[in-house]
């Protein structure tokens, strides 16, 4: 018997910068040869520019990844709308979507009933270190066998989840953050940072926040210096995200 091919789809919410496209051919890229295995089959739909998949199509996909986004966690523009009415479909028929930041904070929280917004304590860039919810996290689960107490992810982002809705599962906060990462049943698990991030990916977007003047240099200059000596658990969040995405184990 042949397996049949596994089928993802990525809600691209953002740009591609021209760094991205010429180093990478796209975020797309990014994404896929960090969530991606051979012999799937991925798709890319610019959620940002008014692509969408059909409703009629959506069972044909294993899993979906949101993306992150410049735009804010709460706007009301009409794709977002959109995307958030989607979501609320692929809720209902229990199907796998892993949120990037936008996709965490904006997308999931918010047709649960989550509470979002500015980020309390402001703007987040660099590297960070995240601390497991430790009855949450159970050994088996999306991490495999050996649970971490912590894990560093790049971070960049300035909305967070304020209040998580009482459906959610909270899997890891931070010193700066209350939700860094949670859960909804088996099928939604959103993450604030940016596994999918190098130190090259982040540098290039500080450099351009600044030249906008988006952002003060020497803010910019701290947020580097968090990856002098330091890089994210990249493997780690691959093999969490992968297993999620693949259903090869369950957290609750």
């Amino acid at each position: 018997m042949v397996n049949e091919q596994k089928r993802f789809a990525l809600f691209l919410a953002t740009c591609d910068s021209t760094f991205v496209k010429k180093t990478y051919g796209g975020y797309f890229n990014v994404f896929v040869s960090t969530f991606g295995e051979e012999g799937e089959q991925w798709d890319l739909f610019r959620v940002i520019d008014g692509e969408f998949p059909d409703d009629k199509d959506l069972d044909k996909y294993d899993g979906f990844v949101i993306s992150g986004s410049l735009h804010d966690a709460f706007g009301d523009d009409d794709w977002i709308v959109k995307l958030c009415s989607l979501c609320q479909k692929l809720d209902d028929m229990k199907k796998k979507v892993l949120g990037i930041c936008f996709g965490h904070q904006q997308i999931l929280s918010r047709i649960k009933g989550g509470k979002i917004g500015r980020a309390s304590r402001g703007l987040d860039m660099g590297l960070s270190s995240i601390t497991m919810v430790k009855d949450a996290v159970k050994p088996g689960g999306y991490f495999g066998s050996q649970i971490p107490k912590s894990l560093a992810i790049i971070k960049c982002h300035q909305d967070e989840v304020l209040e998580l809705p009482e459906s959610a599962t909270l899997l890891a906060y931070s010193d700066k953050y209350n939700v860094e990462m949670c859960s909804y049943g088996n099928h939604f698990l959103g993450i604030q940072g940016h596994p999918e991030y190098n130190k090259e990916i982040l540098f290039e977007i500080i450099d351009r926040v600044v030249n906008l003047k988006l952002m003060e240099q020497d803010f910019a200059d701290k947020a580097k210096a968090t990856m002098e000596n330091a890089e994210p658990d990249r493997k780690q969040w691959q093999t969490l995200c992968k297993n999620f995405l693949k259903g090869r184990s369950e957290q609750v």
